[in-house]
């Protein structure tokens, strides 16, 4: 089938030199990049967080007792400025 399309002067360039340098004609260099471009691609795996938890599951929350003003205070050496 026949088209027209309107490329980037310096992308049709480099298509030209691409084709030339490869011994294929222009045509079946922008079929094969459209090839690539349109593939249907994997899924990229989920991203896993590492586990840092600390202590054992179903323990009590040793932080459970303190405010949040007493923690800042242990976190940081000093009061919340008022």
């Amino acid at each position: 089938m026949k088209t027209t399309l309107d490329i980037q002067d310096e992308l049709l360039l480099r298509a030209k030199r691409h084709a030339r340098q490869t011994g294929r004609p222009l045509r079946a260099v922008v079929e094969e990049g459209l090839r690539q471009v349109l593939s249907p691609t994997p899924p990229r795996p989920r991203y896993q967080l590492p586990d840092l938890s600390v202590g054992r599951a179903g323990d009590s929350d040793p932080l459970e007792a303190y405010s949040w003003q007493d923690l800042r205070e242990i976190i940081y050496g000093e009061p919340e400025p008022r």
